[in-house]
């Protein structure tokens, strides 16, 4: 039992060296259920909530992985994955339309924010869009400010095709506008895109169960409440990978006591 309820957090790289042939092997219960969970799921704590709930419930290990949500979604198009945690529906639908994603599901309700230099007493942040209420109007601001104002203002964006990415492209879309640089600049490889955020007194876009775990000053939520922000958290499991527990963790994180533990997680509500 010690050695089933070994839990594990693993870079999304470790389970790519033929993991595509490991998924058509017939798994056991005494296999861990590799689950892939969006950056920014692992970095609010819900997926690792959620894995330790599932553990302690069933007895069944979960190795977590933490991927960008795009790429996670190609592990689970290639059996690499027995299940997912992803916040980026176009993308999970396109999957399910074809059949490679099994009982999708919605557990969690939560929201996007945008961030940026909190305000000063009556000194507005350099782009004035504390407040706005529209994430689009917000986007256009903050460009129209920063090619006002060179080198004064600038957008991280996390670059990587994670759930906040594909939004924060999406976004972009709405106001019509094409960011650049050198106001425009992608977050690197291997530092979280909040905390580079905060190191640069950069505008960027964040999911709000991440910021309540990293975020704070210089950096304040300046944009939050619209519609267009929301988030969707489904759960999925994976058509080409064969782990027999891959319905029960479904059902389970699905059910009463799955979102239990959603509600009980500070940035999310239970769907």
């Amino acid at each position: 039992m010690t050695a089933r309820r070994q839990l594990l957090v693993l870079p999304f790289g470790a389970l790519l060296p033929g993991s595509v042939a490991l998924a058509q092997q017939r798994r056991s219960l005494d296999d861990p259920l590799r689950l892939g969970a969006d950056t920014a799921l692992v970095e609010s704590g819900l997926a690792k909530a959620l894995q330790l709930g599932f553990a302690r419930d069933t007895g069944i290990a979960v190795k977590l992985v933490a991927a960008p949500a795009l790429r996670l979604l190609e592990g689970i198009e290639h059996g690499e994955f027995d299940a997912a945690l992803a916040n980026t529906p176009d993308a999970e639908m396109a999957l399910e339309r074809q059949g490679l994603a099994h009982d999708r599901r919605v557990v969690a309700g939560g929201e996007f924010v945008i961030v940026g230099p909190a305000p000063r007493g009556k000194e507005r942040d350099p782009a004035a869009v504390a407040g706005l209420k529209q994430a689009a109007d917000a986007l256009m601001q903050i460009r129209n400010g920063a090619l006002a104002l060179p080198g004064a203002i600038t957008f991280l964006s996390a670059g990587n095709g994670s759930g906040t990415h594909a939004l924060e492209q999406a976004l972009w879309r709405a106001a019509k506008v094409g960011p650049t640089p050198p106001w425009y600049v992608a977050a690197e490889a291997g530092s979280g895109l909040i905390a580079q955020a905060r190191a640069r007194g950069a505008y960027a876009l964040v999911e709000r169960g991440a910021w309540a775990v990293q975020g704070g000053a210089p950096l304040a939520v300046l944009v939050d409440g619209d519609p267009a922000l929301g988030e969707a958290v489904h759960v999925m499991r994976a058509f080409r990978a064969r782990h027999p527990a891959g319905k029960i963790f479904v059902a389970w994180i699905a059910g009463p006591k799955g979102r239990r533990v959603v509600a009980a997680h500070r940035a999310y509500r239970a769907a």
